[in-house]
Formats: C-alpha cells, sequence, structure tokens
C-alpha cells in the first residue's frame, strides 16, 4: 500500500528544495562563496552547489555548520534544524526501491515538488496521465520477463504518481502528444479506448493541458526524442530537463540546455494542434475505436 501522501511543498523534495533555497540566500546576503561555504563543512563546491538545489539528503551537522558560519542566531537556527530532519524523511516512492531505478527515484522527487511540468511524448501516454490497464500494457510490453507481482508493484507506482493532480494545489501540467501516441494500441482497442476516455476526462481539469502533434504536421520540433521539463514554485531554483534512457537518466539544469529544450517544446506547442482541438481529436479516436469493434 502507498502510505498517505503529504501536501505539496511538504514532501521531502520540495522541502530540500526550499531549505537549499534558504541556504543560498544566507550565504549570497554574507558574500560567501560556495568553496569557502564547502571547505566549513569539509566538503567539496558542487556538494554545496547540490545542497542548495536540493538534490542531496541533507546531514543536519552540515545544515548547523553552516548556520553557524552564515552567522545566523541561534534562536533562528532551530527552525531550518527542524526543516533538514523533516526534509530527510523517506519519501513515498522509496517504497518502490526494489523495482525502480535510484536515477528514476529522483525524478519522482522533483516531479512531487514541481509546480509545472511540461512534457513531449512520441511514444506512450505521459505516465500521469495513464489507466491502469494501459499502465500495465505498457509496462509488461517494456518487462517481458518480470514476474507478475514485479508487475503489480509498477503499475502501483505509476499509478502512485498522479495523485498530485488531484491534491489542493497541483502542477500545472502540459503534455504534447505526437498523435502516433494515440494510434498505438498498448492493450488492444479496449484498453486503448479507455485511455481515451481518460484523456478527455484529464483535458477538462483546469490544471492540464494537452496538444496533439498530427501526422500532417509539417516537422516535429522533437522528433523521437521524449522528455520532460520541470519547474519549481522558488523563482532562484532553474528549470530541470529531464530526458529518459534505456538504462540512466539525464538532469539537465545548464541555462544554455534548458532553454534549448524550452524552444523545442514552444515549437511543439505550436506545430499541435491548439488545446482546445484536443477534445475533438480525442473523440474522433475514440468513434474510430468503437466503430472498429462494431
Amino acid at each position: 500500500m502507498i502510505a498517505a501522501r503529504q501536501d505539496a511543498g511538504t514532501g521531502p523534495a520540495a522541502l530540500r528544495i526550499r531549505l537549499g533555497t534558504k541556504l543560498r540566500r544566507l550565504r549570497k546576503q554574507r558574500e560567501i562563496t560556495r568553496e569557502a561555504a564547502g571547505w566549513e563543512i569539509r566538503a567539496s563546491e558542487s556538494k554545496i552547489s547540490r545542497m542548495e538545489l536540493g538534490r542531496v539528503p541533507f546531514k543536519e551537522r552540515d545544515v548547523a555548520d553552516l548556520l553557524a558560519f552564515y552567522g545566523v542566531p541561534e534562536d533562528e537556527r532551530d527552525d531550518l534544524l527542524a526543516l533538514a530532519r523533516q526534509a530527510n524523511a523517506p519519501g513515498w516512492w522509496q517504497e518502490f526501491a526494489d523495482v525502480a531505478p535510484p536515477w528514476f527515484l529522483s525524478y519522482l522527487g522533483l516531479e512531487e515538488a514541481a509546480s509545472l511540468v511540461r512534457a513531449y511524448e512520441v511514444h506512450f501516454v505521459p505516465g500521469l496521465l495513464q489507466t491502469g490497464d494501459y499502465a500495465r500494457a505498457v509496462i509488461a510490453h517494456g518487462h517481458a520477463e518480470a514476474p507478475a507481482d514485479e508487475i503489480e508493484r509498477r503499475i502501483a507506482l505509476r499509478l502512485g504518481r498522479q495523485r498530485v493532480l488531484h491534491r489542493p494545489d497541483p502542477p500545472q501540467v502540459w503534455a504534447v502528444l505526437d498523435e502516433a501516441v494515440l494510434r498505438r494500441q498498448f492493450g488492444g482497442r479496449t484498453v486503448m479506448r479507455g485511455q481515451i476516455e481518460a484523456l478527455i476526462e484529464a483535458a477538462e481539469l483546469p490544471h492540464v493541458h494537452i496538444q496533439i502533434v498530427p501526422f500532417h504536421a509539417t516537422a516535429h520540433a522533437a522528433a523521437g526524442l521524449p522528455f520532460a521539463i520541470l519547474r519549481f514554485a522558488e523563482a532562484e531554483l532553474s528549470d530541470v530537463v529531464y530526458v529518459e534512457q534505456l538504462t540512466t537518466a539525464l538532469y539537465l539544469d545548464k541555462p544554455g540546455d534548458v532553454d534549448l529544450y524550452a524552444e523545442t517544446m514552444e515549437r511543439a506547442c505550436l506545430e499541435a494542434e491548439p488545446p482546445d482541438r484536443t477534445s475533438a481529436i480525442l473523440h474522433k479516436i475514440l468513434d474510430e475505436l468503437s466503430a472498429a469493434e462494431s
């Protein structure tokens, strides 16, 4: 069973980002370099950078030493140290560490902490929008040798991610799908019909926007390359681009890389049908699936 999840901003990944942002502000206010901060806690400059981005767990001793080095009064340190302890709590996704690699579990923390998730997909319906039956077909296809109980745990993990869409302050989700995603019948026509119906319902949510790139589009801005761009409420944090590969994933946050992917996403949105056409397109495909079964 998946443990009850906290609201946005209170999950461990979000708390790490919040604490990292506070530490960065304190360091910059004192005009202290990352190198000097790293020296103070016997760590590298890159570790300070990862801490400030909320990418790694915090050792309470490191946080205490940094707060002292930054000149934070003792009576103000307790709240930040408490935040560090809360940020180190395991996320719900750690329960699935036996079926998901560490590089993907890291993504789940970022996804839950994000305020905006933009995804471009050419192969599958994005995991945040998959039905259970569709997820089962896709997962079984990619893990043909896996035992049944492992398949079920992978499905539970995928569906567990979708709770972010129904929390009080959900992230904005903007998904651009190649038409081939909707024509590729994973699990057969019945499963695909259920998936199309679920996409129609999802597109009605005020924080979910779906666009479809039709076959007749003259060019695909990101042909063959699925990716996601995550944005966070903290203005000081850069967007993160996530590109999944067979045995690992890329996490890109350098401005030049992020800008290139953001421009690619914008071109994909321009090539796609506008969001207000999505429902009509999905209903047309749904009618075609129903007609094929009759």
